[in-house]
């Protein structure tokens, strides 16, 4: 992640007192943050002093951060695994945590593989909800009012699982709303949704989503901030409303829910039953009107008028979605406002009304203890990070304005100097092709298009090996403008030869010497990534942390794709490539396996 210095300039005028005392709390923890980052970390030691991890590298009850860096290694969730197993299978001896392990939280599972399990205690959850009581002191500096109507969120969770040691084990969404702290918070304006809990609650995606849509229509002149926890999630509950806008508008026009609803459990039934007091057929024929036209631009606004703001992350791998929520709301400001994971919530965003690719979050120290890798300036680089003399983690005071850096984080839960490793999205050959990498190019390509009224809406990828060379295979969906037309065979043969253009020099190389074959774009019917999410919710995916997968490997997926492919189009040319540069790289790879060999003295090329 990139690094900024947070801002000397005051966060500006609090909305209340105690707005005010929140956002002092900020500045406090921000100015001093590399104290807060010590009493943090000697914490954690000490409480967890004799737990079998700590012992084993030998801290001695050390709460020293300079003894715990040098003697605590970096590790991934693999070097983790056997002990995190022992756990979830009933261990309680004190293995990484000397404060007993309450459950774990699964991450989201959608790209392939099994759901990695983050061990959390109880007290983690009185930590989330500090952040989460900052968030609106933040955005009322920004955005004045928001105290006088309702925010609809589309907030969902799922069924879960129990470990063979009888813990649970579920998304951390899933784990806060059924807290007492969402479930028993007092009444506050600031948490004056439009969805009653109970639909919220409800494990049936279908229920809640229906039930939470009927409350949003009912106060549509209330809502005034619409969200979800991600981008995908808000465009989801665009599409049931354009599916099921006639079934709500019966609802609503009759004053009831009708005989056949889906709405089947008693608790939301009852809660909906409560709203749906009277007939409202003036209602119900408005949203008939504008739902039932061609043309669904700004449709968020022409429904909910008074809202002022989207609350949703569109950053990372949701950038792919500000241009469409854009268009569905009439340009409004899109406010991602946390950062937060499975292993640790990290920070807030001290500016979020900023535009989405300005985003950056400020690091609250009191959650965790924090170090940063300095990750290489090449911006081809998609290699784990190692730490070696070169890339000594630093801490959180120490980031320099503009660096890059991988997260690392040691919990109160008994997460020691624990690194998400970067994913390597594709590789034929000995080329490595990651998220990033990827999003560049769909980005670099998806400008060719644009003339015609058409964008990616969606798309994922697999490395195809079943031919040889194996190859990239990018599947996209389109969306068309009023009035677009969908690009044409020599448009999206150019947009083949783009993306491959805009992959690093490795890859381009294994095209030009053939070891690759040319990239493929098969464009996908409309709706294929809905029907995708519906089959990862199915398969017990999370509502709310749903992200479409970047890459397939799961069968069932690839062959749900490939049915709803309506054309394909490969690359017509070989991608750009300078030989030179490549030979002086292998040049001094072999004169360095020489001196290693030999022990004989490398001369180096003229450029290093």
């Amino acid at each position: 992640m990139p690094a900024r210095r947070r801002s000397s300039e005051p966060l500006g005028p609090a909305a209340c007192e105690g707005d005010a005392r929140k956002l002092e709390f900020i500045e406090d923890m921000t100015a001093n943050a590399d104290e807060v980052q010590l009493r943090v970390l000697s914490e954690i030691l000490k409480r967890n002093a004799e737990t079998e991890y700590l012992r084993r590298y030998g801290m001695g009850g050390s709460t020293e951060r300079k003894i715990f860096k040098e003697r605590v290694p970096v590790v991934a969730y693999e070097d983790l695994k056997s002990e995190i197993q022992r756990i979830a299978d009933g261990d309680r001896s004190a293995i990484i945590s000397a404060v007993p392990i309450s459950e774990f939280l699964t991450s989201s599972g959608t790209s392939a593989g099994e759901r990695k399990l983050m061990p959390t205690i109880d007290e983690e959850l009185d930590r989330k909800q500090l952040l989460y009581s900052l968030l609106m002191p933040v955005m009322n500096v920004s955005v004045p009012g928001l105290d006088k109507g309702k925010a609809l969120y589309f907030l969902f969770v799922k069924p879960w699982t129990t470990t063979p040691g009888g813990l649970p084990a579920r998304p951390v969404l899933t784990s806060y709303y059924n807290s007492r702290h969402f479930r028993q918070h007092p009444a506050d304006p600031y948490t004056n949704y439009t969805s009653p809990t109970a639909a919220i609650l409800c494990p049936d995606a279908a229920q809640s989503m229906y039930a939470q849509m009927l409350c949003g229509l009912l106060h549509r002149l209330d809502v005034l901030r619409i969200g979800a926890v991600f981008a995908s999630g808000l465009l989801r509950a665009i599409r049931f409303l354009r599916l099921n806008w006639r079934c709500l508008a019966e609802d609503i026009r009759a004053g009831f829910l009708s005989s056949n609803t889906i709405i089947t459990d008693p608790s939301v039934h009852a809660a909906i039953t409560a709203r749906l007091r009277r007939p409202d057929p003036s209602l119900a024929e408005f949203i008939a009107g504008e739902c039932a036209v061609e043309d669904w631009a700004g449709i968020i606004t022409r429904i909910w008028p008074n809202t002022k703001y989207l609350d949703v992350i569109v950053t990372g791998a949701m950038a792919q979605y500000v241009p469409t929520l854009e268009y569905y709301s009439g340009g409004l400001p899109m406010a991602c406002t946390m950062y937060a994971s499975s292993e640790c919530y990290f920070g807030l965003n001290l500016r979020p009304m900023c535009r989405p690719d300005e985003v950056s979050y400020t690091i609250m120290p009191n959650m965790g203890y924090f170090e940063f890798i300095p990750l290489s300036n090449d911006t081809n680089e998609s290699s784990t990070p190692e730490v070696s003399s070169e890339n000594i983690p630093v801490e959180l005071s120490e980031v320099e304005e503009g660096r890059e850096y991988e997260l690392v984080v040691t919990t109160y839960a008994g997460l020691y100097r624990f690194v998400r490793r970067k994913n390597v999205l594709l590789s034929i050959e000995s080329d490595k092709t990651d998220e990033a990498d990827l999003q560049a190019a769909v980005d670099r390509a998806s400008k060719l298009i644009e003339p015609c009224g058409a964008r990616v809406v969606e798309y994922t990828s697999q490395a195809y090996t079943k031919v040889i060379p194996g190859h990239y295979v990018i599947y996209w969906e389109l969306m068309l403008r009023n009035g677009g037309e969908m690009p044409g065979a020599k448009i999206l043969e150019r947009c083949c030869h783009e993306m491959e253009g805009a992959f690093n020099s490795v890859y381009r190389q294994s095209r030009v010497d053939g070891s690759i074959g040319p990239l493929e774009i098969r464009v996908v019917r409309p709706g294929t990534f809905e029907e995708l999410m519906d089959y990862a919710i199915s398969r017990g995916a999370s509502i709310n942390q749903y992200k479409a997968p970047r890459c397939v490997t799961f069968q069932p997926i690839i062959e749900l794709l490939d049915s709803r492919v309506i054309s394909t189009h490969f690359s017509s040319k070989l991608p750009s490539w300078t030989p030179r540069l490549v030979s002086e790289l292998v040049s001094c790879i072999m004169a360095q396996w020489i001196c290693d060999v030999w022990d004989a003295p490398v001369a180096k090329s003229p450029n290093g």
